[in-house]
């Protein structure tokens, strides 16, 4: 199993968690697409799971992720019917959204969960996510996956070059990409 395969079991374990102790107060559910209102960029590690996952489809099925409108205030991998296309291999962001997620606004830390979600009781201290944690880990798993390919990710990290290690990649350019694969 690799390193990003284990840090996303972690997170879908740590969902899994809080929906358990907390489900009364938890609403996502599939077709839920609140959380999918933005334009998404991934790191390296999450593309290539994408990629593995999505190469394995059958050619029909992958045209569908190209889609006919530009994603302007939607995540690209969203469908029709409010439905991730690629929910088996989404980023992490996306495997977290909906817990309380622990960040800072300025110099404050704040703990923020989806609008629909705990609204009637708080989060129990363990069942909230630290984002700087979860970036951390995550750039860590990137970082270690670019140098067993031979990349060097302080160069990319200095030039901003998008899609190379500690990079970022666009997920609507990335889908449309293997719409035509």
């Amino acid at each position: 199993m690799s390193r990003f395969e284990e840090l996303t079991r972690k997170v879908d374990g740590f969902f899994a968690r809080v929906a358990v102790r907390h489900g009364t107060d938890m609403q996502c559910d599939t077709g839920c697409s609140d959380c999918c209102h933005v334009r998404l960029t991934i790191t390296a590690v999450e593309a290539a799971a994408i990629r593995a996952h999505v190469t394995t489809w059958p050619a029909e099925r992958r045209r569908h992720l190209g889609g006919g409108q530009p994603q302007t205030e939607f995540c690209a991998a969203l469908d029709a019917a409010g439905r991730c296309k690629i929910y088996e291999a989404r980023p992490l962001v996306c495997r977290s959204h909906g817990v309380p997620i622990r960040m800072r606004r300025g110099s404050l830390p704040v703990v923020q969960a989806c609008h629909r979600n705990f609204l009637h009781t708080t989060p129990d201290p363990d069942c909230v996510l630290d984002q700087a944690t979860l970036s951390a880990m995550l750039l860590a798993v990137d970082a270690e996956a670019a140098a067993a390919r031979g990349e060097a990710v302080a160069e990319a990290t200095e030039t901003g070059e998008t899609g190379a290690p500690g990079g970022r990649i666009e997920l609507a350019r990335l889908l449309a990409d293997l719409a035509t694969f």
